[in-house]
């Protein structure tokens, strides 16, 4: 095993669709790092971005990185060209302490869970703006992740052990939260879409869940 020097406090990390690339957010000083995966080595310097990052996802298409600032004030999403390893514009307002981001298979939506007050903001990748009004959710939103036919988008709530399910079409929750373990965090779908697995942090002994449909 090797380890590759990046930022302090790295948070999140996500691999390009053609595998040639990881983007890693550092925590501190509030930057992400790119690793060349042939080489196992970080390419250029740190790119900066928001107050303490921490989820980031690529774009189906390689061409974007969202990363998460989850201490800015507002809370916003910074987005990253990959061909040039700089940011492109402002970052764009989203709900206070967002954590996570999925991009849709399609790559024209990008899911933002808003750890306070419990939302999940939606973007438009085209324009990078928000579409409508945040989604209500459960308490302390966590993870995100997208069904591989996109239809629908499974959100962790950290503080109401339990899970959301949105319907991508309406931007609307479908049914109750679906009971989980304790403190949800993570979440994602098997590539049929039949499965959900959610990594249950607070869980004694540690636990997933697996949600069936």
């Amino acid at each position: 095993m090797s380890s590759i020097r990046v930022g302090d406090f790295p948070w999140g990390v996500a691999v390009s669709p053609d595998g040639r690339r990881a983007y890693v957010t550092n925590g501190d000083p509030d930057s992400v790092s790119v690793i060349d995966t042939a080489t196992n080595r970080t390419v250029g310097k740190p790119i900066p971005v928001g107050a303490d990052p921490m989820g980031v996802a690529v774009s189906p298409d390689g061409r974007r990185a969202y990363v998460t600032n989850q201490s800015a004030f507002p809370g916003s999403v910074s987005v990253i060209d990959t061909a040039t390893n700089r940011t492109v514009g402002k970052p764009i307002p989203v709900g206070d302490v967002p954590r996570r981001v999925a991009v849709s298979p399609d790559g024209r939506r990008a899911y933002v869970t808003n750890g306070d007050p419990g939302s999940v903001s939606v973007i438009d990748t085209a324009t990078n703006r928000t579409v409508g009004k945040p989604i209500p959710v459960g308490a302390s939103p966590g993870g995100v992740a997208v069904s591989p036919d996109g239809r629908r988008a499974y959100v962790t709530n950290a503080g109401a052990d339990s899970v959301s399910v949105i319907d991508t079409a309406t931007n609307r929750t479908v049914g109750k939260p679906i009971p989980v373990g304790a403190s949800p965090e993570d979440v994602a779908v098997s590539p049929d879409g039949r499965r959900v697995y959610v990594a249950n942090a607070d869980s004694d002994p540690g636990s997933v869940s697996v949600i069936t449909f």
